[in-house]
């Protein structure tokens, strides 16, 4: 096999970070449009995550958090973005660097795409997976544990305190849906 002197990989990669960017940044200016909501998962102990101990404590590998409902003060700067989110209802800040990012998934619209985890935790040349146009059933959410509801679910479940997954765990959108 060749040599790729190009390194397609990088670009590539880069161009999809560029489209998330893009993606925070209208999102940040306007609101999420329609339907849209974004299921975005990144290494919790990447270099230039921040989060508090206890969530930290909570998710020591990595974390997906939803951009739905109820998020404050999303910023998008060239590398990272940052957002205020509820755990809990804890609210909590959340600094979050693009090469920390391991996926992210738009399920009205099934468009997402994946990093390698060496690409997340280091930023190490990586491909990229896009997972657009496919069937719903061939591109379902993410079954990784999800660090957090929906800010809808935060407030229906006050009462239930939040716990971490031990394993992988399958949840409906529609379960967080206003109903």
């Amino acid at each position: 096999m060749a040599t790729d002197h190009i390194r397609y990989d990088v670009l590539a990669r880069d161009a999809l970070r560029g489209v998330l960017r893009r993606v925070l940044t209208d999102a940040a200016e306007h609101g999420l449009p329609g339907e849209h909501h974004f299921f975005i998962t990144f290494v919790s102990t990447a270099e230039g995550v921040k989060l508090s101990p206890r969530l930290l404590a909570q998710y020591p590998e990595e974390m997906t958090v939803i951009l739905q409902h109820q998020f404050w003060d999303l910023v998008v700067s060239e590398d990272r973005f940052e957002v205020g989110l509820s755990f809990g209802g804890i609210p909590e800040r959340l600094v979050v660097p693009f090469n920390a990012i391991k996926s992210f998934f738009d399920p009205p619209v099934q468009f997402g795409f994946q990093f390698s985890a060496a690409a997340a935790a280091a930023d190490a040349p990586a491909r990229a997976r896009l997972v657009a146009d496919a069937p719903a059933a061939a591109n379902p959410a993410p079954t990784h544990p999800l660090a957090v509801p929906t800010a809808s679910a935060a407030a229906e479940n006050q009462d239930e305190p939040a716990k971490p997954s031990e394993g992988a765990e399958v949840v409906r959108l529609d379960r967080f849906r206003k109903k």
